[in-house]
């Protein structure tokens, strides 16, 4: 590893070329990293090249982005470091681009710009789908840059096992799978998260998540299925996991948790699949027995509020409550929202994330758990993945939370061992 003092500084003379956007790709060794770095400013370009060659990784230089895009496919970097302002372009054209060719690694965003403007850049990229880190301000030393590829590099296993593929293999690179064939093979297996009561910190329920365990691709995850199944196959889906839902909470009540089930349920499926009839006639006969929630995504649920209010009333008659689910993504209007009978607001991902440095996102958190009050309901934080997000919420009165700070999606049989390996360190 290469010391400070040997470190170049901005203007040192130092050989760099700009990587030829079309040449063939060099043979990668094993466990290689590349990054790419994008900036105009040759200083810069050897400040962070230097860094992260020195952390493992082969540094491929750009000074515009249209070579920088064009060498995306070919090169496949695992990290882009990229500053906002550019020869003829900007950030926003870059992070467009790098959407648009399926650039699957990580974004670094550097400048000199005022932090608002960062922010906003860096808020781009997610709607843009990719993962993006929080902004280098410059001017910035090598020890800097290097404690932004640490921090990279620290979350990589964890983006990999526990983040939104759970280690799941994603649906671009595998063929899609045919949900009939799922069902008649009996390849499907339904998981869940846990849910956590935060003001007691406690375990309080679980959500059913479904998964396909193929015997040639292993483990996959719902991009690979949900999206090519028409509403037939949907319906027989979603009864598929209301019925296994209902077979194993029998199995959480014997080890003495018979806590409160979740399961997603598209608004097309709750018009004509008869839940409160499967319910009533599989339901545990058991005392216990704390009733369902049955969640909807919010831009779904104002689709069509009439339907959806008859079926969530009747579904309360039968102790089945409606949770809107993704609530902040959406463009819906609360006076429409409160028509539904609905129990629980979950608020998006994407206004829990970074929501204890974010001052927007900490006002977005807030108005929807007081709009959750508000209406009588309780307030749920999704994908909570630090303290910090968890801190935040809880100071804002949030009432429960998942996300991978706590547990991520798991077999039945791994959440029983799970609860009875908690219970017994209590006592």
């Amino acid at each position: 590893m290469m010391s400070d003092k040997n470190s170049p500084t901005p203007g040192s003379a130092v050989v760099m070329t700009e990587s030829p956007a079309l040449a063939p790709a060099m043979p990668r060794a094993v466990n290689s990293r590349i990054c790419f770095v994008v900036d105009d400013e040759p200083g810069i370009q050897n400040i962070v090249a230097t860094a992260v060659t020195s952390l493992g990784y082969r540094a491929e230089r750009f000074r515009t982005a249209a070579k920088a895009l064009a060498a995306v496919p070919h090169l496949n970097p695992d990290l882009l470091f990229l500053d906002i302002s550019l020869e003829g372009s900007d950030a926003i054209d870059v992070l467009r681009g790098l959407a648009a060719v399926g650039f699957n690694g990580t974004v670094q965003l550097m400048s000199g710009k005022d932090a608002v403007t960062l922010e906003e850049v860096r808020r781009v990229g997610e709607r843009h789908g990719l993962t993006m880190r929080k902004a280098l301000a410059k001017p910035f030393r090598l020890d800097a840059v290097r404690a932004a590829v640490r921090g990279h590099l620290a979350e990589l296993p964890a983006r990999k096992s526990n983040s939104n593929t759970d280690n799941l293999a994603l649906a671009k690179e595998l063929d899609p799978i045919d949900i009939d064939v799922m069902l008649r093979r009996n390849w499907l297996e339904v998981w869940y998260q846990p849910k956590i009561d935060l003001k007691k910190m406690q375990f309080s329920g679980a959500e059913a998540l479904v998964r396909c365990r193929h015997p040639e691709k292993g483990l996959l995850a719902p991009a690979n299925f949900l999206p090519y199944a028409d509403e037939c196959l949907m319906i027989r889906l979603t009864e598929k996991v209301l019925v296994t839902a209902l077979e194993d909470w029998r199995r959480y009540a014997q080890i003495g948790f018979p806590f409160k089930l979740a399961i997603n349920v598209p608004v097309c499926v709750l018009g004509k699949l008869p839940i409160h009839t499967i319910v009533r006639d599989q339901r545990p006969q058991n005392e216990r027995w704390p009733g369902l929630m049955i969640e909807v995504t919010e831009d779904q649920a104002v689709r069509d509020i009439p339907l959806l209010h008859e079926v969530a009333t009747q579904l309360r008659i039968h102790d089945i409550h409606l949770s809107v689910d993704d609530f902040g993504t959406g463009y819906s209007h609360l006076a429409r929202l409160k028509q539904l009978p609905f129990a629980e607001v979950k608020i998006d991902r994407s206004l829990v994330a970074n929501c204890g440095e974010d001052a927007n996102n900490i006002s977005l958190c807030s108005a929807a758990i007081n709009l959750a009050h508000g209406f009588g309901c309780v307030a749920v934080g999704e994908g909570i993945e630090s303290a910090t997000e968890l801190k935040t919420l809880l100071q804002l009165g949030c009432d429960y939370g998942q996300g991978y700070l706590f547990a991520k999606p798991m077999p039945r049989d791994q959440l029983i061992s799970m609860l009875v390996k908690n219970a017994t360190t209590r006592a």
